[in-house]
Formats: C-alpha cells, sequence, structure tokens
C-alpha cells in the first residue's frame, strides 16, 4: 500500500509542473496572437524586452544603495577642512606688484613711465655735487638723472652715474617671494662719426 501511494503522489507531483508548463504556453501563445492582432506588426519586427529582475535582487540593490548613501553621509560629516597654516588655493601665488609699490604715495614722474630700454644715455655732467646724467626718450625730449631718481616702469632707482654709464637698480620678489636686486647699465650713446677722409 504504501508503494502505490508513494508511486501516486509522484505522479501527481510531475503532473503539476506539467499543468503549470501548459498553462504558460497556452497563455503565451494567446499572448502573441493578441499582439499580432492589434497593428499588424510580425512577432519578429517587435523590440525585444529587457529581463526584469526578481523582487529579490531589487531588493538586495536598494539595500546597497541605501548602504552607500549612509556611508557618504557619515564621510561628509566627519570631514572638515581645516585651513590653518594652509595657503588659499584661489590666491595668484605670483606677485604682479613691485616691492616698493605699497612705500610710495607720489604720483609717477615721466621718466616712470617708460621702460629702461626705451631711453638712452647721452650725456654726463661732471659737478661737484655729483655727476648728473642726460637720457632722451624716443622723441628727443630730455631728462635729468641724479643719484636717487626713480627710473623705469619697474621702480627702478638711479645707483651710481659714472663717466660713461648710469646704473640703475631694481628690486623684486621672485616665485619664492625672496628680494632680488638687478641692476641694469645704460651706457654713454656715443654719436655716430661720418665715415670718410
Amino acid at each position: 500500500m504504501k508503494a502505490k501511494r508513494c508511486r501516486r503522489e509522484r505522479r501527481k507531483r510531475l503532473q503539476r509542473p506539467r499543468r503549470i508548463n501548459l498553462f504558460f504556453a497556452l497563455f503565451a501563445v494567446s499572448f502573441l496572437i493578441i499582439a499580432g492582432c492589434g497593428e499588424g506588426t510580425t512577432p519578429s519586427s517587435m523590440p525585444a524586452k529587457k529581463k526584469d529582475l526578481s523582487v529579490g535582487k531589487k531588493v538586495e540593490e536598494a539595500a546597497k544603495e541605501a548602504e552607500i548613501k549612509e556611508a557618504v553621509k557619515r564621510e561628509e560629516e566627519t570631514y572638515t577642512y581645516n585651513p590653518i597654516g594652509k595657503p588659499d588655493p584661489f590666491k595668484s601665488f605670483i606677485q604682479f606688484a613691485p616691492l616698493r609699490s605699497s612705500s610710495r604715495k607720489t604720483p609717477l614722474t615721466p621718466l616712470e613711465r617708460y621702460e629702461i630700454t626705451q631711453l638712452k644715455l647721452v650725456a654726463v655732467i661732471s659737478a661737484p655735487e655729483g655727476n648728473i646724467g642726460l637720457v632722451e626718450d624716443s622723441a628727443g625730449k630730455g631728462y635729468f638723472l641724479k643719484k636717487g631718481t626713480w627710473i623705469g616702469k619697474n621702480e627702478g632707482k638711479v645707483k651710481t652715474i659714472l663717466k660713461d654709464r648710469v646704473i640703475i637698480e631694481e628690486v623684486f620678489q621672485d616665485l619664492l617671494g625672496q628680494t632680488k636686486t638687478n641692476e641694469i647699465p645704460l651706457l654713454l650713446h656715443q654719436p655716430e662719426q661720418e665715415g670718410g677722409s
């Protein structure tokens, strides 16, 4: 008897999937017939549908996303920027202003509006108080130079006046913020001699 009962139960178990498979097959055929009658499109031209994820996978993905959002939120809450001892990232590290510009309050002289290379030394006058230089701009206008005269756009200052040259000193800051001096000589312009005898 037991053996017969086991056989019956086994048959019932095997028949259930067949019934379910038959049910799904009938459902699929009826769906294809209805879909084919609707707009006259053939089933082969219908776009393929993406496979839906099972509910379990969707729940797992939602849980992972929630964990990631919580981790990002915790990280945002724990990190704070401390600017003490750090350079300002939006401030230029190159100093464009000359070093002496903050100390000078007087307006620019005509000599300070020219580059040093635009001026030429045409004469040096020896005097008991010290030598005096005479420079000329490109228009032919002359200017006198004494020791300490401001000259050039980069706030140069006349350091010394010799018999054949004028030494101009410019003070500037390099990229590292160190103060440097640059000496520029203006040589005496020699008049052109006529070649011929």
